[in-house]
């Protein structure tokens, strides 16, 4: 017996639908402070891999403007990207979301958005320096919290303590410093702040 047309068509739709709300239910339960990780699809990704022994290449932090939820971040520019989107753009979808263990007040949260106006529009720092002229992800994370609520998630290393001897990553450093490579600059990685124990993994995906 044969399947009248219109019950065909009603069973695809309700397939799409659901198909739809599964993705849609798949992001991730955020709130304003939450750090987020994921993978880079980046020509850097791999040497911050191998240089920092991580699964993760960058992060950024949750700030909702008008309803929405935003990763603030620092890629290409400092800059306000659609959870949607920053979640779409790591490699496999993968991602972690960690959450401080002292929740924030409304207050704390405010004292960030402020803090935030500062990095806006900054460009990316590819030479990973220690300073406010150019901004690399988890330097601006780092100093986002440290500067609006004195909190500082994660150690600071100087660029000459990370595995620097993957074939890899020494071709990333002499394109981006020649010879003289700043081994003493302070660095934050991701891998530090994931490492926090000052925060705890809420989400995976």
């Amino acid at each position: 017996m044969r399947t009248p047309r219109s019950a065909l068509v009603a069973a695809c739709a309700a397939a799409l639908l659901g198909f739809a709300a599964g993705r849609t239910a798949a992001a991730p339960a955020v709130v304003d402070g939450d750090v987020v990780f994921q993978t880079s699809r980046s020509a850097q990704s791999a040497a911050i891999q191998k240089a920092t022994r991580s699964r993760y290449s960058h992060m950024g932090v949750i700030l909702e403007r008008d309803g929405r939820r935003f990763v603030f971040e620092a890629e290409r520019t400092v800059r306000y990207t659609p959870l949607e989107t920053w979640l779409a753009r790591g490699e496999g979808g993968h991602y972690v979301v960690k959450r401080p263990r002292t929740p924030l007040s409304a207050s704390q949260v405010e004292r960030l958005r402020r803090t935030a106006k500062a990095f806006e529009g900054k460009p990316y720092d590819a030479a990973f320096e220690w300073s406010d002229r150019r901004i690399y992800c988890s330097e601006l994370v780092w100093k986002l919290y440290d500067r609006a609520l004195g909190v500082q998630l994660g150690e600071r290393q100087k660029l000459g303590d990370f595995a620097l001897d993957d074939p890899l990553v020494r071709a990333k450093l002499r394109e981006r410093y020649g010879k003289a490579v700043p081994l003493q600059e302070t660095v934050i990685s991701p891998q530090a702040m994931f490492a926090s124990p000052l925060l705890e993994t809420v989400a995976e995906g």
